[in-house]
């Protein structure tokens, strides 16, 4: 039962953090049409993945809450319209989450003895309640109950950092045979749960990892405002699609599909266009398929990485080759956006997806 309760307020958490970053998203296209700056914010939430930050599980979760009392702020009025305030939030939030939420799965494994594979499950199932709660609060509160029940789903966890707090940090027992941790979706946004193995050498960079989030990062940066502006949807279509995106992914894990290298980038420029000619709810649908053909390009870059080495350090690697990639994509996309205008911006990333469907299986040959 304690196991259970445990892997739920970790769940929690995750849903936490997912609904904040999605809030935000959205509150910020709210407060400014330039891309740019909307752009920002996803690099904001990449940057700490990036950056030798110690490990505080306390801190980071204190940094968490401070984010979300800002982020309430500036939901209420009482900041005003600048974009100041939600871009210091996020940052908060990427902060504490990349203090936190390592040495917290590592406790939670090793301490508590939670499988690895429970806690993926439950990071993948609170990632999709934290982008499903981001489409059905805006319509009854808006992003006051988004950020209060952000606030309210992170408290679970108050009982476990306290009892850290009571008892100290415990070294952490290794246990063989644990599945490595699929890389998470672009936004984003939240931890990767990963087992506590050494991670490879930080200059190490993937180049297919660094160009895939070039790619979802300078699409997903723009989505809010293109859902806001060229498709004059809501935050209830926004989160709709960032949860079909999130399903397709979690499918892609689940059935194993494997596809020739070219075809996922040739597949997801063919879903791009044909939302464009589809409605909100046929936009929705296709994300399914485009967060599935994303995840199948994840796990061939991962194995292709070293296929005879170790699949989680692949990951590992991948995952930060990649936050560098989505930190470029971000900004890049936003500043290309802000010169020629939301609307020019799509051609651009569809020529970089078919782009990308001819280079990176030319990379992948050159490195085996």
């Amino acid at each position: 039962m304690q196991r259970r309760l445990l892997t739920i307020a970790w769940s929690s958490s995750q849903a936490s953090g997912t609904l904040a970053i999605g809030a935000t998203a959205w509150l910020l296209s709210g407060l400014t049409p330039s891309p740019l700056v909307n752009g920002v914010l996803p690099a904001l939430a990449t940057l700490p993945l990036l950056l030798p930050l110690p490990q505080r599980i306390r801190l980071g979760s204190l940094l968490q809450v401070l984010s979300l009392l800002l982020l309430l702020a500036v939901a209420a009025g009482l900041l005003g319209r600048s974009v100041l305030a939600p871009l210091l939030g996020i940052a908060l939030l990427a902060v504490g989450l990349r203090l936190a939420q390592d040495p917290l799965q590592r406790q939670l494994h090793g301490r508590w003895g939670v499988p690895i594979g429970e806690l993926r499950a439950g990071a993948e199932a609170g990632r999709l309640a934290g982008n499903l709660l981001t489409a059905l609060l805006f319509p009854v509160g808006k992003a006051l109950l988004q950020f209060g029940s952000a606030l309210v789903l992170l408290l679970p966890l108050a009982p476990l950092v306290g009892a850290l707090r009571a008892g100290g940090h415990h070294p952490v027992e290794h246990r063989e045979g644990d599945a490595a941790a699929a890389l998470t979706a672009a936004a984003a946004t939240t931890a990767a749960t990963t087992t506590a193995a050494a991670e490879p050498a930080p200059w190490r960079l993937e180049p297919g990892g660094v160009l895939q989030g070039l790619l979802l990062g300078g699409l997903f940066a723009l989505l809010p405002l293109w859902v806001r502006e060229q498709a004059a949807g809501s935050c209830f279509d926004f989160g709709l699609l960032l949860t079909a995106y999130g399903l397709g992914r979690t499918g892609a894990e689940a059935w194993g599909l494997r596809l020739p290298p070219r075809l996922p980038y040739l597949l997801m420029a063919a879903v791009l266009v044909a939302t464009q000619f589809v409605g909100s709810w046929g936009s929705v649908l296709l994300f399914v398929p485009f967060g599935l053909l994303a995840a199948v390009a994840d796990a061939r870059l991962a194995h292709g990485v070293d296929p005879a080495g170790d699949l989680q350090q692949n990951w590992s690697l991948l995952e930060r080759s990649s936050a560098l990639g989505g930190l470029a994509g971000s900004l890049g996309m936003g500043l290309v956006a802000q010169l020629i205008g939301l609307g020019g911006s799509l051609p651009i990333q569809l020529a970089a997806f078919l782009g990308a469907g001819v280079l990176l299986p030319l990379l992948q040959r050159r490195r085996h």
